[in-house]
């Protein structure tokens, strides 16, 4: 009997209807300067430099994680999408960079045209919240790689800053202050001590409700990662930021230093920060140490800027008014510490 490839348990008609499913929301994503479509070999993005003295091109890539496993529970899949864009675009506006297009990669042990769908719902709105367009994708389906009711995530984002406007955090001198900017929660970095302390150590599932969150376990697990371009960009426009970092894997005393140049140590008082109180239900139910919680979750703060404390009272006024939480940190002094907490 002659061979198919929907034997070998790729389906090829289940690609078709999700590129039909997704048509519509790609091209609310749509963005001058996208000048190709859904169905191409390729995304096409004409940039428009006028207003680049020397345009410089910052791209990022990251996924989702195993946060994933999150919506495999709960079989709930609108939401990592906009995860993986916040995970990449928040890098890239680290450096200054103002998003332009994104693409993502989805591999699968069966494509399910509906799930593939939603998850590229989520890659969308991610996309719209950030100002940039969604030009490309691909969607693989993998029989005997991943479990039929499995997928992984990932993305890409490329974005545009002038050379001259590039945040680097080389200014960043002693005396300088850190504003610390909100997370809504664990955001896509430290999923798999979550999983192990909620599932395997408190044995509890995804639809237990926790009075102390007023919600389900899963849903404040699935909460997607914000997304602070629009708010950045804006600052960026308006002060001086000299340094940014983006709290993701390895908590502040990874990433927090990665803006810091030799000989500098940021120090950080944590009783600033209202931290959410998923972080302290985890602290309390695996028993983890402060510094280990800090060195793992973002414990309430997604993005960390510093600027010259001359302006710190400017940029708290333009905050409040635009009705924007902010925390400030603490100071920049000298040392070789990276972070120091008190």
């Amino acid at each position: 009997m002659a061979l198919t490839y929907k034997d070998s348990g790729v389906d090829k008609e289940a690609g078709y209807r999700e590129v039909n499913l997704i048509k519509g929301m790609i091209n609310k994503t749509y963005i001058p300067g996208v000048l190709s479509h859904i169905g191409g070999f390729s995304g096409l993005f004409q940039l428009d430099v006028k207003e680049y003295e020397e345009p410089v091109l910052v791209s990022g890539t990251d996924g989702v994680g195993t946060k994933l496993k999150i919506a495999f529970m709960m079989d709930k899949h609108d939401t990592v999408g906009q995860d993986c864009v916040a995970m990449c675009v928040n890098d890239i506006v680290c450096q200054g960079a103002k998003p332009l297009f994104f693409l993502d990669y989805i591999a699968t042990g069966k494509l399910i045209p509906e799930k593939m769908a939603s998850i590229v719902e989520g890659v969308a709105n991610g996309c719209i919240k950030a100002g940039c367009a969604l030009i490309g994708g691909e969607t693989a389906e993998m029989p005997g790689f991943y479990k039929e009711d499995e997928y992984d995530l990932a993305g890409f984002c490329v974005g545009i800053v002038d050379k001259n406007k590039i945040i680097t955090g080389k200014d960043i001198e002693e005396g300088d202050v850190l504003i610390g900017l909100p997370s809504n929660g664990i955001h896509s970095n430290g999923y798999s001590l979550v999983r192990k302390i909620v599932f395997e150590k408190e044995n509890m599932k995804v639809d237990t409700y926790i009075p102390e969150l007023g919600r389900t376990l899963g849903e404040e697990l699935l909460r997607p990662t914000r997304i602070y371009a629009d708010l950045v960009l804006d600052l960026i426009g308006k002060f001086k930021i000299k340094g940014i970092s983006h709290i993701t894997g390895g908590g502040f005393f990874e990433n927090i230093p990665r803006m810091l140049p030799d000989g500098l140590t940021a120090h950080i008082n944590t009783s600033s920060i209202q931290v959410p109180q998923i972080f302290h239900l985890l602290q309390k139910w695996g028993g983890i140490p402060k510094e280990e919680m800090y060195g793992t979750f973002n414990m309430g703060v997604g993005m960390v800027l510093a600027l010259d404390k001359k302006e710190v009272d400017l940029i708290a006024t333009y905050l409040s008014e635009k009705g924007k939480a902010f925390y400030i940190l603490g100071e920049v002094k000298k040392g070789n510490e990276g972070v120091v907490l008190w």
